[in-house]
């Protein structure tokens, strides 16, 4: 006789993208436009890459005058993007403690979700108070154990900031100085991301070497550890 408590359904891990994006003033027009469109693209890509074993969580975080969460983790297929708008400072400091409380709270990151990808852009300078929560963010706790990955738009973006963010990863800091290059980035963000689905280890970071948004497909980064650990 068929006994359906013998059959679990089979739950989704999730692997959670954190995007920090700088709104300050000085991404009104071409810059925002361009944004909001590559975010357009980025959620309808990755919408498409989810799996019945792993579920893409997105949550943007916007920074211009105060640090907003645009979109708490919402599952890329069920993401409704609004267009961002933009104004005021840049608050990144405000942007990565936001979303390092969200990193270490285990209800919003739970322990079985696959290490978090987080992506910070700006084209400026952080006028608040960043260092201490820059500091925090890849020093201790969960946090430094994500995957981090930055672009500058322009020439005035502060790369020093943007390479202490990436500071022990094996990524390069990106430029974009057009949609053009803007829009190269996010796709290989998607890349990035949809290449550890398709990974036998989804904990496992792809080199930016074995990324080539030029292929219609990316080269699979498998390993042979399965294992899957607590909080990465």
């Amino acid at each position: 006789m068929f006994d359906p408590k013998k059959f679990a359904v089979t739950k989704a891990k999730p692997l959670p993208l954190y995007l920090l994006l700088d709104v300050s003033s000085s991404m009104e027009g071409d810059k925002i436009d361009n944004l909001n469109q590559a975010m357009r693209d980025l959620i309808n890509s990755l919408s498409g890459e989810e799996k019945i074993e792993i579920e893409i969580l997105i949550s943007i975080i916007t920074f211009g005058s105060q640090a907003n969460l645009h979109f708490s983790p919402t599952s890329a297929s069920k993401v409704e993007f609004s267009n961002l708008t933009a104004n005021g400072m840049t608050s990144m400091g405000a942007a990565l403690k936001m979303a390092k409380d969200m990193i270490e709270d285990k209800k919003i990151t739970p322990s079985r979700a696959y290490r978090p990808t987080i992506v910070l852009v700006s084209d400026g300078q952080p006028n608040d108070n960043w260092k201490k929560p820059l500091d925090d963010f890849i020093n201790s706790g969960r946090s430094q154990k994500c995957d981090r990955i930055a672009m500058a738009i322009g020439r005035d973006a502060d790369e020093s900031v943007l390479n202490q963010f990436i500071l022990g990863t094996e990524h390069k800091l990106f430029y974009a100085s057009d949609a053009k290059g803007l829009h190269k980035f996010f796709q290989y963000v998607t890349m990035s991301v949809t290449t550890r689905t398709k990974s036998t280890n989804a904990n496992e970071i792809p080199k930016d070497s074995d990324l080539d948004i030029s292929k219609t497909k990316p080269t699979i980064v498998v390993s042979n550890n399965t294992e899957d650990n607590n909080d990465w």
